[in-house]
């Protein structure tokens, strides 16, 4: 059984943007800390962005804050990454990922993919 699905990738021009979206069980969403990672093309798999469902408190690593949007939706089971001002950089295969409420709260490595347990299967972004 599928927990996580990411949908929305797509190629676009640079300063565009891009909206992507993970449907989440419902098991998986209650009291989870989400995160959308991505991973280009020759480098490790890095946090970009993370909320915790069950307070909604948003956290962006520095190379997205201020481009990046994460938001989520209680009554879809879903989170969302709203990407503008995109750069050909930010080219990557982007994933959604669950941990326990914890990681998010307690800060215990909030982009530190080791401490998501699930991960969706990826949808590949690219910025030209």
């Amino acid at each position: 059984h599928v927990q996580l699905v990411e949908s929305g990738g797509g190629s676009v021009q640079a300063g565009q943007s891009l909206t992507l979206s993970c449907a989440v069980s419902a098991s998986t969403y209650t009291n989870a800390c989400l995160g959308w990672f991505r991973r280009s093309p020759g480098k490790e798999r890095e946090g970009v962005a993370v909320i915790g469902t069950g307070d909604r408190r948003t956290y962006y690593d520095d190379s997205v804050k201020g481009r990046f949007t994460v938001s989520s939706d209680n009554a879809a089971n879903a989170i969302y990454l709203q990407m503008d001002s995109l750069k050909p950089e930010d080219t990557a295969v982007y994933y959604c990922a669950a941990a326990p409420f914890d990681v998010c709260i307690l800060n215990l490595g909030r982009f530190q993919r080791v401490n998501y347990e699930q991960w969706g299967q990826g949808t590949q972004v690219t910025v030209s």
